[in-house]
């Protein structure tokens, strides 16, 4: 594996093998010591042109307890802020020998174009709106563990509801492509105007009950209302989406008793999940966070130098 710029690029036996490796790594979060020797000598960049939190550390902790040296460089702190492309900043990185880039950037297909300038393998972490395949990863690991501990099996015929802001979402796509290669039904639900543009090409299938449509998932995933990236009014008001659209104390009464509740974060609170969704007995939101560090260093563990490299 080169590179990781889409869930599409992982057949069912890649993702397979990421998501057992990373059962094993997460038992490295529970150790006094956490560190392996298994990157030792390889150097990975961590480029963030937007901000984060879970993403940026997770990926930070991955490569440093897999024992690479790992340096972080923003926008704001790169000569990118000066007036240097991304493609002379990726070029000069590259000359210097690193083996890796993990980068998050606004623009969708970024990652993509970055790919083929540079040497190094290259992660993509967030690309606009496009896609985020680690943390589809990561959200499969979580729910996973999730349906085996309730003794229904794994994700084959599973229905997850992805439901909320789709049109803004870097997570959605990636989710809807991995899910359907480990063999659920993936359904989406969401205000039309918070649909993204051709959805209904995706193979997923796309309701408009969300009462309805969270009584049948095994897992609803609620996905957070990008203020940021909204320039105009998408639903009349807070209160409206709440009532429609919001997973609210009465809605999570009506899912199945073995269902998962399941948010990437940030989460706004009150607005598409509310506090007794995200702190629910069933909820995946910190499993999520604590997967994400598994996840990511099982990628780069075979992506950088483990038995599964090709």
């Amino acid at each position: 594996m080169k590179h990781l710029l889409s869930a599409a690029d992982l057949s069912f036996h890649e993702i397979i093998e990421i998501l057992d490796l990373a059962e094993e790594m997460h038992t490295v979060q529970s150790r006094p010591i956490k560190k392996l020797p298994a990157l030792r000598g390889k150097t990975i960049i961590n480029m963030f042109f937007e901000d984060s939190t879970r993403t940026r550390t997770s990926f930070e902790l991955a490569g440093k307890w897999l024992s690479a040296d790992t340096l972080n460089i923003s926008g704001k702190g790169s000569a990118v802020s000066k007036g240097e492309s991304m493609k002379d900043t990726m070029l000069t990185l590259d000359s210097m020998g690193v083996d890796a880039f993990i980068i998050r950037h606004s623009g969708s297909g970024s990652v993509h174009q970055a790919a083929s300038w540079v040497k190094a393998s290259v992660l993509n972490a967030g690309d606009g709106a496009h896609e985020h395949p680690t943390q589809a990863l990561l959200d499969a690991f979580a729910m996973r563990r999730h349906f085996r501990e309730q003794g229904v099996g794994d994700l084959d015929g599973r229905t997850i509801l992805i439901a909320g802001d789709l049109a803004h979402s870097r997570v959605v796509r990636s989710n809807v492509l991995l899910l359907h290669t480990l063999g659920a039904t993936v359904q989406l639900c969401a205000p039309p105007t918070l649909l993204p543009a051709g959805v209904q090409y995706w193979g997923a299938e796309v309701l408009d009950d969300f009462d309805a449509a969270i009584e049948g998932a095994d897992a609803v995933m609620m996905l957070r209302v990008q203020k940021e990236r909204m320039s105009s009014a998408f639903f009349p008001s807070e209160r409206e989406y709440i009532d429609g659209w919001g997973l609210t104390p009465q809605r999570i009464t009506t899912m199945k008793p073995t269902a998962a509740i399941c948010h990437p974060g940030p989460m706004n609170r009150g607005l598409e999940i509310s506090s007794a969704a995200a702190d629910a007995a069933n909820s995946l939101v910190l499993d999520q966070v604590s997967a994400g560090v598994a996840v990511r260093m099982s990628v780069l563990y075979l992506m950088l130098g483990g038995e599964g490299e090709k």
